[in-house]
């Protein structure tokens, strides 16, 4: 039985009706559905440009200025251009403070991203339940705040009551009792390097674990068929597949340990001397203590060109790099 079916028929000589055209859903025209998604994201990104672009071009008109104490409070800043500059760039200080910055950072870099690699391939070749005790760890000490670290860390090198110079001595090493960490320069600085590489390795070693984890497991069993040791298949297959990976994370790791400031403020405040002070440790030192905001002003965009300097040299020998593999 066919189904019923209503259908008009034309009477002879009528012209056939015309097919209705069938109406699109939105009757928005292009542009504005072009455009919309933009809208949505303005407010987010005015915001943030806000945040970010304000400071750096307030602080950027107060190294122009005579801008101290007096200025802070009456607000008549005077115009001298680049005098701040001048000053900041024929202080003998300011260059040993940037050539601390530079082997502070470098130090640093090196030690996380070898530490953090290790840690990588060495979570990757463990089972389930230690890969998620590792991972945990880390996740842990990755989530503990700045401050708390620090804090931590000033306890455990205590002259009197660490557990550092407790177990030194243990060990027979009775010259370290009592022994005060932070009235030596270099201690200091070591144990600052430590703290920064301790919190800094988690974040770098999950992310590279991250990126081990998309290696093809064939290609490492044809290496090995073929006879590749483990350092060669490292280096001529899981090192070249990572690498973008590890190239973002060494420049971040470069961000952050050279605007490194929580950590030594807290705990050495730039000192004894100026062992642990690095660029923004002075800016901070030059405007708050001397109580010239227009020198500490000009040394925070001077740090400022200086990592842009770095990061640019490095973005390009890292595209130069890619455009001839």
């Amino acid at each position: 039985m066919q189904p019923l079916t209503r259908e008009r028929t034309t009477a002879p000589g009528e012209a056939p009706a015309p097919r209705r055209s069938r109406q699109p859903l939105t009757s928005a025209p292009a542009p504005a559905r072009t455009l919309w998604p933009y809208l949505l994201i303005a407010p987010a990104v005015l915001g943030t440009l806000y945040l970010l672009v304000h400071p750096l071009l307030r602080a950027l008109l107060i190294s122009l200025q005579d801008f101290g104490l007096r200025q802070l409070i009456l607000g008549d800043a005077e115009f001298v251009g680049l005098e701040n500059y001048r000053t900041l760039l024929t202080d003998p200080r300011f260059w040993e403070v940037v050539r601390r910055t530079f082997v502070f950072m470098a130090i640093n870099v090196a030690l996380i991203m070898v530490i953090s690699t290790l840690v990588a391939l060495m979570v990757e070749r463990l089972g389930r339940f230690g890969r998620t005790m590792v991972l945990s760890a880390l996740v842990l000490a990755w989530a503990m705040p700045v401050i708390a670290a620090t804090t931590v860390f000033q306890w455990l090198f205590h002259s009197e009551f660490g557990v550092v110079n407790r177990s030194l001595r243990s060990l027979g090493l009775d010259s370290f009792d009592r022994y005060t960490w932070f009235a030596s320069g270099p201690a200091s600085f070591a144990i600052l390097v430590l703290l920064i590489v301790w919190q800094s390795v988690p974040f770098a070693a999950i992310t590279l674990y991250s990126a081990l984890t998309t290696v093809p497991a064939e290609l490492h069993e044809s290496a090995r068929i073929d006879g590749a040791g483990a350092r060669r298949i490292f280096r001529s297959i899981t090192f070249p597949m990572i690498r973008p990976i590890f190239m973002l994370v060494l420049s971040l790791e470069v961000i952050w340990t050279f605007k490194a400031f929580v950590q030594i403020w807290v705990m050495t405040r730039g000192g004894p001397g100026d062992a642990t002070t690095i660029l923004p440790v002075y800016a901070v030192q030059t405007a708050l203590s001397a109580q010239h905001y227009d020198l500490g002003a000009a040394a925070s965009m001077v740090t400022v060109v200086l990592m842009s300097g770095v990061l640019v040299a490095y973005f390009r020998q890292m595209y130069k790099q890619e455009a001839e593999l």
